[in-house]
């Protein structure tokens, strides 16, 4: 399969340099930041490209993803911050009859996560002296705060039913890959549940198996399609 990278950042090396293992290549990058930087989206030596893996900043995503998409680029999409244009870039998607995977975190472990709050927020939904926080911290090069995965993670909460107001805060410090918890306070008693990421490479590693998954689809998915969750 081969990979077009748009950003070549950290997370998008670690993808580039992991992407060997899963039977990849990368045939080029967009980015003008890097010296590796081939052209734009509308290059014709994109071609050849089976699936764009967008790890860039927020105010190119769009540009970006919506010349691919009409190209019949398939597109896995883990940059945040960007979603007031996201109907532009589904209907990209529609148009060139591709498929994209779109997630604010593509660990495996944050998707089950996410799964593991959403059935505790339902079964707190009724115990009305129990409030509810989310706290979630990253290096302090990232942008967007709440991250995109902690905003995932407060709606999965809500869709369980959970109607009382959520307290949600961030931390931007140092070199922190990236940590959320979500807790219940009650009188006498606190319960928390927490994914810590030791490293990027959980990432990249998902973002990888989302590139090969989606490729050949048509339509708009998340990791839990990937993953076979249907809850």
């Amino acid at each position: 399969m081969k990979l077009l990278l748009v950003g070549y950042g950290k997370m998008g090396r670690l993808v580039g340099d992991l992407a060997p293992e899963y039977g990849c290549e990368v045939v080029g990058v967009i980015d003008p930041q890097s010296p590796r930087h081939g052209g734009d989206a509308g290059d014709d030596r994109w071609k050849g490209a089976d699936v764009a893996v967008d790890f860039s900043q927020p105010d190119c995503v769009a540009a970006n993803a919506t010349a691919l998409a009409r190209r019949g680029i398939d597109l896995v999409i883990g940059t945040t911050g960007w979603q007031d244009e996201e109907a532009e870039v589904r209907q990209a998607v529609v148009d060139g009859g591709g498929g994209a995977v779109v997630a604010p975190n593509f660990s495996a472990g944050v998707v089950l996560f996410e799964a593991l709050v959403a059935d505790a927020a339902g079964l707190f939904a009724s115990q009305r002296d129990f409030g509810a926080f989310l706290y979630e911290a990253h290096h302090a090069a990232k942008k967007d705060a709440p991250s995109g995965t902690a905003l995932s993670l407060k709606r999965a909460m809500e869709s369980s039913g959970f109607s009382r107001a959520i307290d949600v805060s961030s931390t931007r410090a140092g070199f922190i890959p990236g940590t959320h918890a979500v807790g219940f306070d009650g009188p006498a008693e606190t319960i928390t549940l927490t994914h810590t990421a030791r490293d990027r490479t959980a990432f990249a590693r998902g973002a990888i198996a989302a590139a090969k998954w989606v490729h050949g689809k048509r339509g708009w998915f998340s990791m839990k399609d990937v993953l076979g969750i249907t809850k």
